[in-house]
C-alpha cells in the first residue's frame, strides 16, 4: 500500500482549542498537554529504527539488534517511559484513568506521522482475565484513536500469564510463549498483510516479538511496532 499515514488534524491544534488542566503540570487553560510539557517531556530522539531504544545520533541501530534482530521489523515510541509519562500512563493504565487516551494516544499519532500506512492496526491484545480485572484494553483506547483499520478482535491472547514486569529479564519471554493467537475464523485477512501493532509501553520487547511471530506464522507479510512509551535499558544504553 502506498502513501504515508496522515494526522488529519495536528495535535496541536487539537489540544489548543480544547479550555482544561494540563495533564502534566496542571495548569489551567493551556489544553489536556500544554506546549511548554510538551517540548519539555515529549521532545523527539534518535531511536533504533528496530526496537526504539534510545541510541547516539547517527546510529540507526542499536547493537543488540545488529546481534539478535527481533521479527518485528520497525519500531516507532513517542516517548521514553520515565517520569513524568510513568506516572500519567499508571494512572491511564491501573486506575481507570480513560479520559487520557486522548491525550496518550495524540502523542503517538504525532511520532507515528508520515509513517507508511498499515493494512491492519491490531492492539496488544488483553487476557479474558485481564480486561475483567481492569474493564478496559488499555492499547485498544490507544490504537483505535489512531483511525481505521483498527481491531480488536483478530489477535487473541489465549493464555493469562503473570505481570511482565513482575519477572526477571531472562524469564519474559518463556512467560509469553504461546500467549497469543490468530482469530481461527480469521486467519485468511493476516495472509499477505501489512500489520502495526499498539502497544502502551515496550520494556524488553518479548511480548512484542511474541505477537509479531504469531502473526508471521499466520502469513503477515510484516509487522511493525507503534509504541506509546520505550523503556530505557538498565545501563542506560
Amino acid at each position: 500500500m502506498g502513501g504515508q499515514y496522515i494526522e488529519p488534524v495536528s495535535l496541536a491544534s487539537l489540544l489548543g482549542s480544547l479550555p482544561g488542566q494540563c495533564s502534566i503540570c496542571r495548569d489551567w487553560g493551556r489544553g489536556a498537554l500544554c506546549d511548554a510539557c510538551r517540548q519539555r517531556f515529549a521532545a523527539p530522539r534518535p531511536r533504533c529504527e528496530r526496537c526504539a531504544i534510545a541510541v547516539p545520533a547517527g546510529q540507526p541501530v542499536c547493537g543488540e539488534c545488529l546481534r539478535d534482530p527481533p521479527p518485528f521489523e520497525r519500531t516507532i515510541a513517542a516517548l521514553d517511559y520515565g517520569a513524568p509519562w510513568s506516572a500519567l500512563i499508571a494512572r491511564f493504565k491501573f486506575q481507570g484513568g480513560v479520559e487520557l487516551a486522548p491525550v496518550l494516544s495524540g502523542l503517538l499519532r504525532e511520532a507515528v506521522r508520515g509513517q507508511p500506512p498499515p493494512e491492519l492496526l491490531l492492539p496488544a491484545p488483553l487476557s479474558d482475565a485481564r480486561l475483567r480485572e481492569r474493564g478496559f484494553n488499555q492499547s485498544w483506547e490507544i490504537a483505535r484513536r489512531l483511525g481505521p483499520p483498527a481491531d480488536a478482535r483478530l489477535l487473541l491472547r489465549i493464555r493469562d500469564t503473570p505481570h511482565q514486569v513482575d519477572l526477571p529479564l531472562d524469564r519474559r519471554a518463556s512467560n509469553v510463549r504461546s500467549a497469543f493467537a490468530v482469530e481461527p475464523l480469521r486467519r485468511a485477512e493476516i495472509a499477505g498483510r501489512s500489520v502495526v501493532l499498539v502497544d502502551d509501553v515496550m520494556t524488553t520487547g518479548a511480548t512484542a516479538a511474541e505477537m509479531a511471530r504469531t502473526l508471521l506464522q499466520a502469513g503477515a507479510s510484516r509487522v511493525r511496532l507503534w509504541v506509546l512509551a520505550r523503556t530505557p535499558r538498565p545501563d542506560g544504553a
